[in-house]
């Protein structure tokens, strides 16, 4: 098991939205995310929109990623998602998280 955090930045004035969507996320993206190992999938937010992300993965973050990039509802997530975030050029915010590097973890 690999533990991943990551960051992202969701525009201030969507704040709201977003939360919205994420206290209803869709079934089916729901089941993705377990077929392809996402385990404790955490999101926490800032005042200001930064957006801290944690999740376990069974080999790497990447291999995760890549397992989400053949689901067509990751896709039409991503789609409806992208809008929200800042600094994107053009991509996904699953093709655009800042993975952070663990330094510190106690059992």
């Amino acid at each position: 098991m690999k533990r991943v955090g990551f960051t992202l930045k969701v525009k201030p004035e969507l704040i709201d939205e977003y939360k919205a969507h994420h206290a209803n996320v869709w079934p089916e993206m729901l089941d993705a995310l377990r077929r392809h190992g996402w385990r404790n999938y955490t999101l926490f937010m800032r005042d200001d929109g930064l957006l801290f992300g944690y999740v376990e993965v069974p080999e790497s973050f990447e291999q995760a990623l890549a397992g989400m990039a053949t689901e067509e509802v990751n896709a039409r997530w991503q789609a409806m998602m992208a809008p929200y975030f800042e600094n994107l050029s053009g991509a996904y915010a699953d093709q655009s998280m800042v993975q952070l590097e663990e330094v510190f973890h106690l059992d």
